[in-house]
């Protein structure tokens, strides 16, 4: 048991959260390198993972970090710096921006005119969908008039954020141009040519 003050505790949590979306921000932004010069990004996560001080955990690429906690949390210490000088926290801030924007723009770049969205939620066998990362690819996606269908079996809703949410998946798979899947899963499998992905590893 560790006995602090409650501005430390509250520190302790910031802090924590902030290094993790550090973590993700640098495996995706690794990944972000490897597609523009067409390198295999799973070659050098596994590559550096052989290194104990890196080790191989929480280093699967993604669309970006999202959930309740991280994003909220990083801007909070963000705002807490204040006059304290700092540049990593705010980078880091940053790098998950930049990687919802790229990633949208590779998209795009493929002219798809119905673009499916493969399950809201962020992790496998999962029901939480709250500030997932693939809604700020679909925000992007939004604003530059791309129509989306959504595959989510956890949503009652007929819409999501005026998206249709198809119930059918192979109805789903039809009518999509191209898929875009957080995380990948055996169901898509008949699709692979359609599927835009950045798990590499397969896992969380």
């Amino acid at each position: 048991v560790l006995f602090m003050s409650s501005t430390e505790a509250e520190a302790v949590k910031l802090f924590a959260n902030t290094y993790l979306a550090m973590r993700v921000a640098y495996f995706n932004e690794l990944d972000s390198f490897s597609l523009v010069n067409n390198l295999n990004a799973k070659n050098i996560i596994l590559g550096m993972s052989f290194d104990e001080r890196i080790g191989n955990f929480y280093n699967n690429p993604s669309f970006g970090y999202g959930g309740y906690c991280l994003p909220k949390d990083t801007q909070q210490l963000l705002s807490n710096f204040q006059g304290t000088p700092q540049n990593i926290i705010k980078a880091i801030v940053e790098s998950n921006k930049t990687r919802f924007n790229f990633l949208a723009e590779m998209i795009l770049q493929q002219s798809p005119e119905v673009v499916g969205i493969y399950r809201l939620v962020m992790k496998h066998d999962s029901d939480n969908f709250r500030f997932s990362a693939i809604q700020e690819i679909m925000r992007i996606l939004n604003d530059r008039g791309v129509e989306m269908i959504i595959y989510e079996p956890s949503l009652d809703a007929h819409h999501f954020n005026n998206h249709q949410v198809v119930k059918k998946l192979n109805d789903f798979k039809l009518r999509s141009d191209i898929v875009i899947a957080n995380r990948k899963s055996d169901e898509l499998d008949d699709i692979s040519s359609k599927i835009f992905t950045r798990d590499v590893f397969g896992n969380n």
